[in-house]
């Protein structure tokens, strides 16, 4: 249906809704969609200084690095460039515009290993890009990267901060208070001069590193014993040795974390637990006692 009018304002209210239009239309008709690439145009600048621009050389290469509004670009040579890009920068794809502006584009699509063509203009002493080109695929391949080691870092520093205030909350804690309670003792016997842990042995300390676990605020104090046979040096080296194997395996197979251990003693053949007079006394002597202690300043927390 055509409309005619000879009112001079009505014309002139129907060419300026036709002109957006027509334009539009003719925007489309430049513009086919790609099917595997992402383009992102930008004005490097305000229309006041472009004109002061020229044009400058066109890079292929990954991004290795950004900061704010500038990214690095390295080539197959390994030579490095750094291009900025401004706020009136685009982001066009074959589904339409993702972005409007540099922020976004920095936060969503240059990310650090992905392949790019870029097309660039001198301004002053750095360039400015003009236009980038990037594959639909790559930007798949570098957003999972991405969002697989974000993910793997945030939950590594969760575990280390959490295990350095645990740390430093048990410091400040522990540290004037040299008084304890004995909530288990768990015993872990040895063959005659030797400090291997049995099967038994091991069964026995991970018993109680989980008796233990159970309890708020508990610590374990391992030490080590020998009999009565050999030197006083020798048998001084042999508890100590009997003691830190214990608390490596603790660690190590039972999950104990070291900032709720003391430290381990060797007392070589003190404190005998039974006559070393005996075949069996010697036999319980030669031991590592595992003691649960909790401050009493803090049992009962």
């Amino acid at each position: 249906m055509t409309v005619m009018s000879k009112n001079p304002r009505m014309l002139l209210l129907l060419a300026m809704l036709a002109g957006p239009a027509s334009a539009g239309l003719a925007q489309q008709q430049q513009d086919p969609p790609e099917a595997d690439q992402v383009t992102v145009y930008g004005s490097p600048e305000p229309a006041a200084a472009a004109a002061e621009m020229t044009e400058g050389p066109e890079i292929e290469g990954i991004i290795s690095a950004r900061s704010g509004d500038t990214m690095q670009i390295t080539t197959a040579d390994g030579t490095n460039t750094a291009v900025a890009i401004n706020d009136a920068t685009r982001i066009k794809s074959s589904g339409g515009f993702l972005g409007l502006n540099s922020s976004k584009l920095a936060a969503t699509s240059l990310l650090n290993g992905l392949p790019v063509s870029i097309k660039t203009m001198q301004s002053g002493g750095g360039l400015v890009a003009s236009q980038i080109v990037l594959k639909n695929k790559d930007l798949r391949t570098a957003s999972m990267i991405r969002s697989g080691t974000a993910q793997q870092f945030a939950e590594h520093g969760a575990a280390i901060t959490q295990n350095a205030a645990a740390t430093e909350a048990l410091r400040g804690r522990m540290g004037d208070i040299d008084q304890y309670n004995v909530k288990g003792t768990t015993n872990v016997n040895f063959d005659t001069g030797k400090a291997v842990l049995s099967a038994q042995a091991k069964a026995d300390l991970c018993a109680a590193a989980s008796q233990a676990e159970g309890m708020n605020n508990a610590l374990l104090l391992v030490v080590g014993y020998t009999d009565s046979t050999g030197s006083q040096d020798f048998n001084q080296v042999l508890s100590e040795k009997r003691a830190g194997n214990v608390v490596n395996y603790l660690q190590q197979a039972c999950g104990w974390k070291p900032y709720r251990m003391l430290t381990p003693t060797g007392m070589a053949e003190a404190d005998p637990a039974a006559d070393n007079d005996t075949v069996e006394g010697k036999a319980q002597n030669r031991r590592v006692a595992v003691n649960i202690l909790v401050s009493k300043g803090l049992d009962g927390l």
